[in-house]
């Protein structure tokens, strides 16, 4: 009988609309099952502050927008100011953002300390794909530890000691190219400094010579232009998997498919075969290698290789990519908006000059003991990130079990995150947050906490780069300073009209037009 009845259904002219009614029926039914288990799951958060949301896709819509427009920490940042210092963004799953630096540093801490907290499972996915190997910032627990521990004596300031040199040579250059074109030209200085951080950094990782005229035999020469773009390629993948497109849409026949390929295929030719003779150095008595360049036989590659041996070709090929781009845009971006603001404040801008003014005379240049008393350059970059927070969207955090932050309950699967931009603008930590102020950074101490400086995270997962970054940043702006006077062709606008993907930098590129100074009325002054 019921054989009969659906035979009649199925043949009858209305089945297809039933059929169809049907299926609806059961989407709307599982989309509900869905919105009404996350809202049970999540159902403390709902006691929180949160931006107004579509009652079906929360706050998805908005996010989506902002990521697009390039405007993503700028919307946390304004959501900050309106909601207060902890507010929730209900996308899937809910988004719990912090935007005080003392929580925000507390929260990572006291997390991964307790294991409350761990690093959230799609971003590593995301990383762990970046080259197509897990890497360091991919990786939790045991699979971290011996990454990090075979890294941090190649970062650590005893480790980049002799390489002061390497950074010292790469900042000449940039000077030399200054005194030659810059009388006559505008110069468009962030990928001035990219050039700069790229140079420095392929030199320390994978040995290639940091003159850019030097040959190695060790692989292909590093072609500034090229190396760029494929990291830009695979950063702005990095965004779009952020943003929500599938790790498997790399195997498409789409334009950015072939562009990420393209990119990493051009990666892999320049650093595959420096590999490759890491790991032969690693199996071999080193000392044979003699037709092997001093750069290369000093670099991170080959002293990683012969320190872990759990490091394969792709696995190293992968870290490398990973650090390599790490440490170029961060820094270079930094630079930029560091030099901006000396030129938008003539206090500032003089006071440092003397401070380096004063050194060069004592010294006869930058070398590794003169750099310990730039404080007063070290201070202009803390500040210059508090202001800009260059990298405001590498990582978050994610609750392993119920877990408590500042008085709330915070549900198992919440993603913990934060306003690095809000964070540096904390007129409870930061007095007059708004102003370029350096002294903040060398009045603490006298009676006071240390300030957070949150901007290169906190807790064991603290980023691998700090120190190089800012003995890269300090040399360079010390020898900007020493050599040149300057302003921004396009006045504060380049500090205003900003774009944010995984990073912040400046729209126009930051055009500044430098003027040499007369260093032999300077010497005679003192």
């Amino acid at each position: 009988m019921f054989q009969e009845i659906a035979a009649q259904i199925a043949f009858s002219p209305s089945f297809p609309y039933l059929a169809t009614a049907l299926g609806i029926t059961s989407i709307g039914g599982l989309l509900g099952w869905g919105w009404w288990q996350r809202k049970n799951t999540y159902k403390s958060l709902e006691l929180l502050p949160c931006p107004p949301k579509h009652w079906l896709l929360g706050n998805l819509p908005q996010v989506l927008a902002a990521v697009k427009q390039k405007k993503f920490f700028q919307l946390l940042f304004d959501w900050s100011k309106q909601l207060g210092p902890i507010y929730v963004l209900w996308i899937n799953p809910p988004v719990l953002v912090l935007s005080q630096p003392k929580v925000i540093e507390n929260t990572i801490v006291n997390g991964i300390k307790d294991g409350s907290l761990g690093r959230c499972k799609q971003l590593r996915q995301v990383f762990n794909d970046l080259a197509g190997a897990p890497v360091l910032i991919g990786e939790n627990g045991t699979e971290w530890q011996w990454r990090r521990k075979a890294w941090n004596p190649q970062f650590n300031s005893s480790g980049l000691s002799k390489y002061f040199e390497i950074i010292n040579l790469a900042c000449e250059q940039v000077i030399a190219r200054l005194l030659q074109d810059a009388p006559q030209t505008e110069v468009k200085v962030d990928f001035l400094f990219v050039e700069l951080t790229m140079r420095v950094i392929f030199c320390l990782v994978v040995g290639i010579p940091v003159d850019g005229k030097s040959s190695s035999s060790e692989g292909p020469p590093l072609d500034i232009l090229k190396a760029h773009e494929a990291m830009s390629i695979i950063g702005y993948r990095v965004l779009r998997l952020f943003a929500g497109e599938k790790i498997w849409m790399k195997y498409l026949p789409t334009k950015a498919s072939r562009d990420y390929w393209r990119a990493m295929a051009y990666l892999e030719g320049l650093i595959g075969p420096r590999v490759e003779l890491a790991l032969k150095m690693r199996a071999q008595n080193p000392t044979n290698w003699g037709q092997v360049s001093p750069n290369f036989q000093e670099s991170m590659l080959v002293k990683i290789a012969a320190k872990e041996p759990k490091y394969t070709r792709k696995t190293l090929i992968a870290e490398a990519i990973e650090i390599l781009i790490a440490g170029t845009d961060t820094t270079a971006h930094t630079l930029s908006f560091a030099v901006a603001e000396l030129a938008l404040n003539a206090r500032v801008f003089q006071k440092a000059q003397a401070v380096v003014d004063q050194s060069w005379q004592s010294n006869g240049g930058i070398n590794t003991e003169s750099l310990k008393k730039l404080t007063y350059i070290s201070a202009i970059i803390k500040e210059t990130l508090r202001l800009y927070s260059v990298a405001s969207g590498s990582t978050s955090l994610e609750a392993e079990g119920e877990t408590v932050i500042e008085g709330n309950l915070i549900p198992r699967g919440t993603i913990i995150s934060w306003s690095i931009l809000g964070a540096g603008r904390d007129p409870e930590v930061y007095g007059n947050p708004e102003e370029f102020w350096p002294e903040r950074w060398l009045d603490q101490g006298k009676g006071s906490s240390p300030l957070p400086m949150i901007t290169f995270g906190s807790g064991s997962h603290r980023c691998l780069g700090e120190h190089l970054a800012m003995v890269e940043a300090t040399v360079m702006l010390a020898m900007l300073l020493r050599y040149f006077d300057w302003e921004l062709v396009n006045g504060r606008s380049s500090v205003e009209q900003l774009e944010q993907n995984l990073l912040i930098y400046p729209s126009d590129g930051m055009p500044v037009r430098f003027k040499p100074r007369d260093l032999q009325c300077i010497e005679e002054t003192y």
